[in-house]
């Protein structure tokens, strides 16, 4: 009785000891994220080829929307959803010309023609409705959507993925969603687009085993971060930018699983969130390793909770991003 006693404290103070240098570990592996801008990525090029400085997210709104559009690598799949994007915009346009866009591709770092392409539809469209920021270096998917979110001009701001994967016109549900959350403290609020109502047709396609990683990601996710959000990673959110500026002012996670931290930044700061169906189809060419990169985004899901706990970070005034 007496060894199995000692056995169960020897026990508790293992997972204790592990449980102390998790911790540890998670607070002084915090790196802290640079937002220094390049001199480079400080300007835009307008059609005639004059750099003009890129607006802070920090001045008033001057036009109705901004699309932010993180892009590695996009040359080929990129015009497909440029060209579904500006003709959904032009048409809204003619139809309401009172209302204002801009779309913003951010290049992050592409190793062949992605800011040559973006760069076509800038001088189509003229710089006041397409911008281009090209990165120096590559920072993540999450970092890029920060860059333009910084950058933009838009009274509500959308993040749209390169590969047109959500049907751009789907913009009217997630807007539809934003406009039905009726109390939005401080004009805060955030409208995601949802594949969730997709998963029981995902799963009959998948392996076993990707399944298992699939619900595990989400089980993570529930666990230590997001609540009451069914799919978090859908590329296709709309911000207020009050809540864009709330949010991106203290996000550090710039890879695969900055989404989780935003909503989980969101909720910490009661910002409510609405989750609207989108079409989704699966688009050949995605960065995202399967299985590699869903162990990458569950060790991040752990640092995620564990450095806020720590408080190796910590949920940020948006004038510390100045």
């Amino acid at each position: 009785m007496d060894f199995l006693c000692e056995l169960i404290l020897g026990l508790v103070a293992l997972a204790a000891a592990g449980l102390i240098a998790v911790l540890l570990i998670a607070h002084f592996t915090a790196g802290m994220v640079d937002l220094t801008r390049h001199e480079k990525e400080k300007y835009f090029l307008t059609s005639t080829g004059e750099k003009k400085p890129f607006p802070s997210l920090h001045d008033p709104h001057s036009c109705e929307l901004s699309v932010v559009v993180p892009s590695y690598n996009e040359e080929l799949r990129l015009p497909v959803m440029m060209e579904e994007a500006m003709e959904y915009l032009e048409n809204r346009q003619k139809q309401h010309p009172a209302f204002t866009y801009e779309v913003i591709v951010v290049d992050d770092g592409s190793k062949d023609k992605t800011t040559e392409v973006a760069l076509k539809y800038s001088k189509q469209y003229g710089c006041d409705k397409v911008r281009v920021l090209t990165q120096q270096k590559n920072r993540g998917k999450g970092g890029a959507v920060r860059m333009g979110t910084l950058s933009s001009r838009g009274k509500l701001i959308l993040m749209a993925d390169a590969d047109g994967a959500t049907k751009f016109p789907d913009l009217d549900k997630v807007e539809a969603g934003l406009h039905d959350i009726k109390n939005k403290p401080n004009n805060m609020a955030i409208s995601c687009g949802s594949r969730a109502h997709l998963e029981h047709d995902s799963v009959a396609q998948r392996s076993m085993f990707r399944t298992f990683l699939m619900y595990g990601f989400h089980f993570l996710v529930w666990f230590f971060c997001v609540r009451g959000i069914k799919d978090t990673q859908c590329g296709f959110k709309l911000f207020t930018r009050e809540a864009a500026l709330k949010t991106f002012s203290s996000m550090h996670v710039e890879r695969w699983a900055f989404d989780v931290e935003l909503l989980y930044i969101a909720q910490c700061f009661q910002i409510p969130i609405a989750e609207v169906a989108v079409n989704w189809t699966e688009i050949e060419g995605s960065k995202l390793v399967p299985v590699w990169s869903w162990l990458q985004m569950g060790r991040d899901l752990v640092s995620i909770r564990l450095r806020y706990i720590t408080g190796a970070w910590k949920l940020e005034s948006p004038r510390k991003t100045d």
